[in-house]
């Protein structure tokens, strides 16, 4: 069983910024792909944005042009840079990595002030 942790939220004003992390427990290699989810009180759960082994990424249209998702191999680390937060950011953020099921870290909370 892989192992997901997330790191890295916190409170921020608006237009601020803030970096997530993900450490996983083995090489995040084996992932096929691996995303950023979050969840914000009385809303579904929704992709933010994904990146694959091979380095293919996509976003979430609300956070193009903000949000960069990226991953260190040698640190089995991926990462979300977030910059000009909104208040609308505010959510609780999961680490997700696919490999033909899914896996999830316990998410770590994002507030963003107005």
């Amino acid at each position: 069983q892989v192992q997901l942790v997330e790191s890295g939220g916190g409170l921020v004003q608006t237009g601020g910024s803030l970096r997530l992390s993900c450490a996983a427990s083995r090489t995040i290699f084996s992932f096929n792909a691996m995303a950023w989810y979050r969840q914000a009180p009385g809303k579904e759960r929704e992709l933010v944005a994904r990146i694959t082994n091979s380095g293919s990424t996509n976003y979430a249209d609300s956070v193009k042009a903000r949000f960069t998702i990226s991953r260190d191999n040698a640190k089995n680390t991926m990462y979300l840079q977030m910059s000009t937060l909104k208040p609308e950011d505010t959510a609780v953020y999961y680490c997700n990595g696919y490999a033909y099921r899914d896996y999830w870290g316990q998410g770590t909370q994002v507030t963003v002030s107005s």
